[in-house]
């Protein structure tokens, strides 16, 4: 007796895509391409030669003058929600960051009350975000005066890392480790490769510096000094060789650093840094007295230091570009009197980061791919987003039109921010961000964004 096999059925046709965007710029891995991408399911499914006919539910073809560029991940943000919603909270930070091209943010532990130095703050702050949130949401834990028995359960309920000062934070709730505190938490932080991120100035040398008041930028540039920086990395650095674990330099200000952590680094220290679009955009030289919107810590400093940061930048000794976006309300940080003693330190930049610095980065004869290498690849690379930061099969659709020859001035009340304080305003920029997609859709006005957590995306 014989019997047949009954023909296998074909194969279902694949669903088109739901959407195929097409553009004669587009910034790949392997650079600036004509190309078309297609997305399904909020993921990328293809990128393929421009005219090689994809189709979708949708189609955008992008003007002659746009560039698709992937959404940049932003891993140093001040939220400041909960406890001090007044200075931004997440529905405005967010919103300000789909405004700038920047499609997920990493909350910083610190500003918000309670600080996310345990589990149930975390928690806390999770609720606070989940419904406001117009952007992808990650989360920093804190490294405080005795928490280290909270770094291990932070890690597991998904945080990225942790930020620590070496210096007073300018918050009572937020405490500065000792270098024995700091190399104590790295120990721990090394026995489950955990991340941590440093704000490193002496307050020694802080302290012995003259003091600044009144409305003289050059009074408070004084008032932290390089040195103190250098000092304070030097011990960092000693720290993470002898422990063996990762950490992270926030905000690098300081260019004479580079040597010492090139040197590290080359001999194998597990050291990654940043700066900040304030440090490259912006020179000491250019402040105005009274201008309290420019204060931040570190300090923005003179303009040949600017320039080898750049240089820095470029050779790979700074891996990423971050704003350190840190507001407050308007009565702190600009205060009647002008006093850089009395304002809050730090910068409004979110929705300007990227085009403050593309528009340095033009003017120096720096490329759009280089930049959004700093600003969307590497970022996400650094706290293990994997799928985030660049536009290639099986990365989320998180994408971004930019005009980058498009020139605006900064007018501060148009910005999604909370306050209309920053220091680039009436400033002339180039580049700006005409939509912006979180997995492939447009980001509209109700809240879409999702909470990850340390693995997850």
């Amino acid at each position: 007796m014989t019997s047949e096999l009954a023909p296998a059925p074909a194969p279902a046709p694949a669903a088109p895509p739901d959407l195929v965007l097409r553009g004669h710029r587009v910034v790949t891995p392997d650079g600036i391409v004509p190309a078309e991408v297609a997305v399904a399911g909020g993921v990328i499914t293809a990128v393929a030669p421009l005219g090689a006919g994809l189709t979708g539910r949708e189609v955008l073809d992008l003007a002659a003058d746009e560039v698709l560029i992937p959404g940049l991940v932003d891993t140093h943000v001040h939220v400041n929600e909960p406890g001090r919603t007044e200075w931004e909270g997440f529905a405005s930070a967010t919103r300000a960051a789909a405004a700038g091209g920047v499609t997920t943010i990493v909350d910083m532990p610190l500003n918000s009350l309670p600080p996310t130095t345990d589990v149930p703050a975390l928690e806390v702050k999770r609720a606070a975000a989940a419904a406001a949130a117009h952007v992808d949401v990650a989360f920093w834990g804190g490294a405080v005066p005795g928490s280290t028995q909270h770094l291990r359960p932070l890690h597991e309920a998904g945080v990225l890392g942790f930020k620590c000062f070496t210096i007073d934070s300018g918050v009572p709730e937020f405490g500065h480790l000792t270098p024995a505190e700091l190399e104590r938490d790295l120990a721990e932080l090394a026995t489950f490769d955990g991340l941590m991120l440093v704000h490193a100035e002496d307050p020694d040398i802080v302290g012995a510096a003259p003091h600044a008041r009144g409305p003289r930028y050059a009074d408070f540039l004084a008032s932290r000094p390089a040195a103190a920086e250098e000092a304070a990395i030097a011990v960092v650095i000693d720290a993470a060789r002898r422990t063996g674990a990762r950490v992270h330099l926030l905000h690098l200000a300081d260019a004479a650093a580079l040597p010492m952590i090139a040197a590290a680094r080359a001999e194998g220290v597990p050291l990654t840094v940043e700066t900040c679009p304030h440090y490259l955009a912006l020179a000491a030289e250019d402040v105005p007295d009274g201008a309290t919107a420019f204060k931040c810590c570190p300090p923005i400093r003179e303009a040949a230091n600017r320039d080898a940061l750049w240089h820095g930048l470029r050779a790979g000794t700074v891996d990423i570009v971050v704003t350190d976006h840190s507001p407050a309300t308007a009565e702190l940080k600009a205060p009647p009197s002008g006093d850089f003693a009395e304002a809050w330190g730090g910068v409004a930049s979110l929705q300007l980061g990227l085009a403050a610095t593309w528009t340095e980065a033009r003017a120096r004869g720096v490329g759009l791919a280089e930049v959004v290498g700093w600003m969307a690849t590497a970022p996400a690379a650094l706290v293990g987003l994997e799928r985030k930061g660049a536009i290639a099969v099986g990365k989320h659709a998180d994408l971004a039109v930019l005009a980058p020859e498009e020139t605006f001035d900064v007018d501060a009340a148009r910005l999604h921010h909370r306050h209309p304080v920053t220091p680039y305003a009436g400033r002339r920029l180039t580049g700006v961000v005409r939509r912006t997609l979180l997995r492939g859709r447009e980001i509209p006005d109700v809240p879409a964004g999702t909470l990850l957590r340390r693995g997850e995306a």
